[in-house]
């Protein structure tokens, strides 16, 4: 079977596209730069029981910018039938393309999508509301990458954002990013690694999924959109238990980049992941013909164990991680499952051995606590909670 993979892996080397990366490639397992996904606006505010003005939303995107963090997962367009809470990503969108948040620079905002009605939803919006946004626009440059993939051996603080008067100037506009760059978007489509949770979440066998994502990506690589891949229940399934063969995540995860994903997230969704049990998947994924650089890790932490799944991950060379600020969410398909990993603390985690991530934990911590009042909810992240218990002492 891994032979298999192996020949795969030279077949995508050879026909995929030029890879659109604005984090460091991973050529060692040293704790370099470490890319955060923030997944809190969508994946951690999907399963909330009451109903969020859109204000709110829109507010926590904008303060997220503000964070440092470069990819905000801001909305999905899935059938409001199904997931209510996420009806109204259309006006999160539109806000996003009239007054992008102010940031310290481009930031990548996804958009989750179960089938190709909801691609056309986004479209809609993405072609009309677009600044100058044609029927089949250009696809974006490269960015350029900001950070070094090596350890900053300065004095200078290796964790904080780049100042606005660093670079280029800010524009002066108040829905520009201080780079003057307009952001970027990106698509998301999700499938299962296990049958049963294919069938509960998305009514359909994983073999049907992929046949729905086709024209899918298709039409994304058309209009020069990146494209990214969920596979959920990677690590423990909540209908078939815990033991998900790490081989049908890896067979899943070769024929996602054989279609055209040029990223797959791999989703411990019911958190019942362990450091082995990671450690044997990233192995499974490696020996696949998976790199590294088109992998993120996405964890839950219903059992406590999503910082040391994480870190086993880094020491694996994994460098993009999906987080959820105060550790929002849980998923409506997964019965008990708690949130994600605290963005808080991953980055206090990650910064603690020496990587850097880009992200001002103050802020950060601040906009956690905002958000988990609005919601009347107790704030999940232990980091996020020291950290504005010691601002709190500073004197004014």
């Amino acid at each position: 079977m891994l032979s298999k993979f192996t020949c795969l892996r030279t077949a995508r080397l050879a026909a995929r596209h030029p890879c659109r990366r604005t984090f460091a490639t991973a050529q060692s397992n040293r704790p370099d730069f470490v890319r955060i996904v923030e997944v809190g606006p969508r994946d951690g505010l999907q399963n909330e029981k009451q109903s969020i003005p859109v204000a709110t939303k829109v507010e926590l995107v904008n303060r997220l910018a503000r964070t440092g963090l470069r990819t905000i997962e801001a909305g999905s367009f899935v059938s409001p039938k199904w997931v209510p809470q996420m009806a109204n990503s259309s006006e999160i969108l539109e806000h996003v393309l009239a007054s992008p948040p102010r940031s310290p620079h481009p930031i990548t905002y996804q958009w989750l999508l179960p089938n190709a009605r909801g691609l056309d939803n986004f479209l809609s919006v993405w072609q009309s509301k677009g600044p100058g946004q044609s029927a089949y626009p250009t696809p974006p440059p490269s960015p350029v990458e900001e950070e070094s993939p090596v350890l900053n051996t300065s004095s200078q603080d290796p964790n904080a954002m780049p100042s606005e008067s660093s670079g280029a100037e800010a524009t002066g506009t108040s829905g520009s990013t201080s780079s003057g760059t307009a952001p970027q978007h990106e698509l998301s489509i999700f499938t299962a690694a296990t049958e049963t949770f294919t069938q509960k979440n998305t009514n359909c066998s994983i073999a049907e999924s992929l046949q729905r994502f086709e024209p899918i990506m298709a039409r994304a690589k058309e209009l020069g959109l990146p494209m990214r891949a969920y596979i959920s229940v990677a690590l423990g399934c909540p209908f078939e238990g815990p033991n998900v063969d790490p081989h049908k995540v890896a067979s899943l995860a070769v024929s996602l980049l054989e279609m055209g994903a040029d990223e797959i997230s791999v989703a411990d969704t019911t958190g019942m992941g362990t450091a082995p049990k990671t450690a044997e998947l990233l192995k499974t994924l490696t020996a696949a013909g998976v790199e590294n650089a088109d992998l993120a890790l996405h964890f839950h932490d219903t059992y406590g164990q999503a910082l040391v799944n994480s870190v086993v991950a880094l020491e694996h060379g994994i460098r993009t991680f999906d987080a959820a600020v105060a550790g929002l969410g849980g998923c409506p398909f997964s019965p008990g499952a708690t949130g994600n990993v605290s963005t808080e603390d991953l980055v206090h985690c990650f910064h603690s051995l020496g990587a850097r991530t880009g992200v001002d934990i103050e802020a950060l911590s601040e906009v956690g606590g905002w958000i988990s009042g609005e919601l009347g909810r107790v704030n999940e992240s232990r980091a996020g909670k020291a950290t504005l218990a010691q601002l709190r002492k500073r004197p004014e």
